[in-house]
């Protein structure tokens, strides 16, 4: 079909929000897992995955690392300001780059009660460590047509940008999941296998996998190698388009190695 005559609105259906799971199951593996095989539907469960797949098979793994990229600073006058980090600044060359900045950066970002936030007004906010008070600054730069750029100051400048995150800032929850950020989803809305810094949003099918789960893969003969995808918010953005044309998907980081590509 020619996507001048799809409609967006064609996509539309109602998911009804108890259908929406709050919290994770208490294993990872328990999942249900659909099964399509020559044209029939069936249900297991993730730890049972290995027996769906072929011997010697080759899994390729997402290995982004969800950022804490929430950060809430208070006014001077008691209201609360949020900075949702999307992505770094053009002036980077990577978002590994970005996150490996000490003292400063600039970051492009969505910015909550930003009719509040005059240009030019500081934000700060305490960062208290074991051995150490950090304090880190927000400065307005500039508003474009969808993101604020925002330079994001820290003294002592001693950790990096991605330290800085871990410390001061939230985990981004998908917007369907009608409730705040706790402790557990640092842990839990990852993978266990998450290395490289630089994700807003988890890749969620890898959510499911689990040390055992690996080793069943293993003792099959199926090998798995990591690329990285760094899953940005635009992963939530809604299409604002009629028609499937004229919808700009947004860019997103990847870094695929030679010897994966040999495979």
């Amino acid at each position: 079909m020619n996507p001048e005559n799809i409609a967006i609105q064609e996509y539309t259906y109602v998911l009804p929000d108890e259908r929406i799971a709050k919290y994770p199951l208490q294993e990872r593996d328990a999942s249900r897992l659909l099964i399509y095989n020559k044209e029939t539907i069936t249900e297991d469960v993730y730890r049972n995955i290995a027996d769906h797949l072929p011997e010697n098979s080759l899994l390729i793994f997402n290995n982004t690392k969800v950022v804490e990229a929430r950060l809430l600073f208070q006014k001077p006058t008691g209201g609360i300001i949020e900075i949702f980090c999307l992505e770094p600044h053009l002036q980077y060359p990577d978002i590994t780059t970005a996150m490996r900045q000490k003292g400063h950066v600039l970051w492009q970002c969505l910015v909550g009660g930003a009719s509040k936030w005059k240009k030019g007004q500081l934000l700060k906010k305490e960062i208290r460590l074991k051995d150490d008070i950090i304090i880190l600054t927000a400065a307005y730069i500039e508003k474009s047509a969808d993101t604020f750029t925002i330079e994001l100051s820290w003294s002592p400048g001693k950790l990096s940008f991605a330290e800085i995150l871990h410390h001061a800032g939230a985990i981004p929850l998908p917007p369907y999941i009608k409730r705040k950020a706790e402790l557990s989803d640092a842990e839990r809305y990852q993978t266990i296998y998450a290395e490289q810094d630089g994700s807003v949003a988890a890749p969620t099918a890898g959510l499911h996998f689990t040390d055992h789960i690996f080793h069943t893969l293993q003792q099959k003969g199926i090998e798995h190698l990591n690329v990285t995808l760094h899953v940005g918010a635009g992963t939530f953005k809604p299409v604002t388009a009629e028609k499937m044309q004229d919808h700009i998907m947004h860019a997103e980081y990847i870094d695929v190695s030679i010897e994966v590509l040999k495979k």
